[in-house]
Parts: C-alpha cells; sequence; structure tokens
C-alpha cells in the first residue's frame, strides 16, 4: 500500500504546475487584451504572438499531466 501511496504523492506534486500554467496563462490574455486595447491598430501583431505564448504554457501543462499519468499508471 505504501507504493501507491507515494505514487499518488508524487501525481499531486507534478500537477502542482498546472497552479503556473493557469497564472501564466492567466497573464498571456490580460497583457494581450490590454495591448489591444491600448492600441487597436497592433492588434495583428500582438495576436500571433499571444497565441505563440498560450500554446508554449498550454504545452507545459499537456507535459505535467504526461508526467502525471506516468508516475499513476506505470
Amino acid at each position: 500500500m505504501e507504493v501507491q501511496a507515494a505514487k499518488a504523492i508524487g501525481a499531486g506534486i507534478a500537477v502542482i504546475a498546472l497552479l503556473g500554467v493557469g497564472l501564466g496563462l492567466g497573464n498571456i490574455f490580460s497583457n494581450l487584451i490590454t495591448a489591444v486595447a491600448r492600441n487597436p491598430a497592433a492588434r495583428d501583431q500582438v495576436f500571433p504572438i499571444g497565441i505563440l505564448g498560450f500554446a508554449l504554457t498550454e504545452a507545459v501543462a499537456l507535459f505535467a499531466l504526461l508526467i502525471a499519468f506516468l508516475i499513476l499508471f506505470t
């Protein structure tokens, strides 16, 4: 039973990275909205960079979930 408890604790620690991902995504989109609100003409330049930041930050979340699932089910 100790192995299952250790796996659950390890998976929980691996999922802590999702807190940072949530904060990062909120920060990215709040700054994107602020930039477009201040200068609507710059939307075509700022939006692709915001989407790239979203994709890279979301990749960290997927990696964290992958590690948590590997810990739990192997």
